[in-house]
């Protein structure tokens, strides 16, 4: 079955007909129960992950508790899978995900991005659960991308300030790894205080990374992992983009090794994955292929740009593949997302036959569209509309700009979150 729901709409030429099918390979390749069903083996006495293997002989309990975008998906395949070794668990995941049902878990949902009440609620039931378990108990974690938001639990347990430095970081260009500095320092359920609240039970750790660089520590804001940075650490964050009010809520997350010398950790999907795929299948197709970076990074419309002028020296048939997170310093009052941002900022660049796509792989641009696809036609188009790009761009109107040409991706939520993942192609 295609993710993407208006492909057929879309693929009007040959050359966005191939971007299409190397965006679907990459989605595929990433799907989350399909990887669960794969990559997981269970048996009476171990539990097999991606070939690593964890013994489960001395093992009372199983408990599940999952955490992010993905995890709503891959607990019903999982929870199938430990059977009667399931004692039982949470999933808690966002309030825009499709609503599964499972027989031993409980099911839990916030909101995303910006944390809410709920969300303050829902963190502090994971902790309660995680303290009634014992040393013979084996904590099974999904940790994913989406994570971050959810776990909000202030000292005050009250979310408004960090709604309110969350929007001010982000509006300011803050890249993820600073937020999630941020976030860690001001919350009881993030950088490691779930995998403290669980000690001194045993702790695995399945980790969709949605983080470029695929740092466990900054996924989800690493709820299981030890974390590295310190309360001054957030404080140069704050300083750095004059964000004041918050240091009354900072608090120093757990530093004893005692609360991780138990815990494993495994990379379980990322963006290499989705890029592989698609890189497979790009070659399939014709193209000299290339994964230009896994870690992309630096302000979305400029990204864009840079991307779009590569292609314009090419005299054979290229695909260049990106993953990563770009950043969008917002000046105006438009709707939109990086991903539409970054194939704005590429349009003006496109010549015949050239092609960008941008898509955010959770398929969730800030929008309700997933990406947008920039080619030479989306420029005729756009100037037979008299939509005028730089306008647009500074309005960070993106997605209205895209909506008018229906060159928008439409997946709805895909259960998968692994960052955002770039085409470039040029067809000769």
């Amino acid at each position: 079955m295609r993710k993407i729901k208006n492909q057929r709409a879309l693929a009007t030429s040959p050359i966005r007909k191939d971007a299409l099918r190397i965006l679907e390979a990459g989605l595929e390749a990433i799907d989350t129960e399909k990887a669960i069903k794969k990559n997981i083996k269970i048996t009476k006495k171990e539990l097999i992950v991606k070939h690593q293997s964890y013994s489960l002989e001395n093992v009372e309990n199983i408990y599940l508790v999952g955490v992010g975008k993905c995890v709503i998906d891959a607990a019903q395949v999982l929870e199938k899978k430990l059977k009667r070794r399931l004692k039982g668990g949470i999933v808690y995941g966002t309030n825009k995900n499709e609503i599964k049902k499972y027989k031993k878990l409980k099911l839990l949902t916030g909101n995303h991005p910006t944390p809410k009440e709920e969300n303050v609620q829902n963190s502090q039931e994971i902790l309660d659960f995680l303290k009634n378990t014992t040393e013979k108990d084996l904590v099974l974690f999904l940790i994913s991308g989406g994570g971050s938001s959810l776990l909000c639990l202030p000292i005050d347990k009250d979310c408004t300030t960090e709604q309110r430095v969350f929007n001010e970081l982000t509006e300011k260009g803050a890249i993820i790894e600073e937020l999630n500095t941020v976030r860690k320092h001001i919350s009881k359920a993030r950088g490691g205080r779930l995998a403290e609240a669980a000690y001194p039970s045993r702790v695995i750790s399945i980790v969709f990374s949605d983080v470029p660089g695929d740092d466990l520590g900054f996924i989800s804001s690493g709820p299981t992992y030890k974390d590295k940075t310190t309360v001054e650490d957030a404080k140069k964050v704050l300083e750095k983009y004059s964000v004041t009010g918050v240091d009354q809520l900072l608090m120093e997350t757990p530093k004893d090794d005692k609360y991780f010398d138990n815990a494993a950790h495994i990379l379980f999907i990322s963006n290499k994955d989705a890029l592989a795929a698609m890189k497979t299948e790009a070659q399939r197709l014709g193209y000299n292929t290339e994964i230009k970076s896994t870690t992309l990074k630096g302000e979305a419309r400029e990204i864009g740009a840079r991307i779009g002028r590569a292609l314009d020296i090419l005299t054979e048939s290229t695909c260049f593949l990106y993953g990563g997170e770009t950043t969008v310093k917002i000046g105006g009052r438009g709707r939109g997302g990086r991903n539409q941002e970054v194939s704005l900022g590429a349009l003006s660049e496109m010549q015949e036959p050239e092609l960008v796509v941008s898509f955010a792989s959770d398929g969730l641009d800030n929008t309700d569209a997933a990406g947008a696809l920039a080619d030479f036609q989306s420029l005729n188009l756009a100037k037979e509309k008299n939509l005028n790009i730089r306008d647009y761009l500074e309005k960070n109107d993106s997605y209205d700009f895209f909506k008018a040409l229906d060159d928008q991706l439409i997946t709805g939520p895909t259960g998968s979150n692994v960052s955002d993942l770039i085409i470039a192609l040029k067809k000769c």
